[in-house]
């Protein structure tokens, strides 16, 4: 998919990371997992290592190491 721009949010007081496909909200991601099953509901099969190293996600916020509330 040619173009597509993907966007993780920081993550949520309660915890997640709103996921956006092209400006769509595809959902809250509460892991790598989780990014890599809504990329594959829109077509793009990815593996969560895969996600990780896109070029395509951007990551707001921090990296694909959290997911939760911040611990302080």
């Amino acid at each position: 998919m040619p173009g597509l721009r993907v966007v993780v949010s920081p993550p949520s007081p309660t915890g997640g990371r709103r996921v956006r496909v092209d400006g769509e909200i595809l959902g809250l991601a509460y892991s790598v997992r989780d990014l890599a099953e809504f990329l594959r509901r829109v077509g793009l099969e990815m593996e969560p290592a895969e996600v990780i190293e896109s070029p395509i996600i951007d990551w707001h916020g921090v990296g694909p190491d959290r997911w939760g509330p911040d611990p302080s």
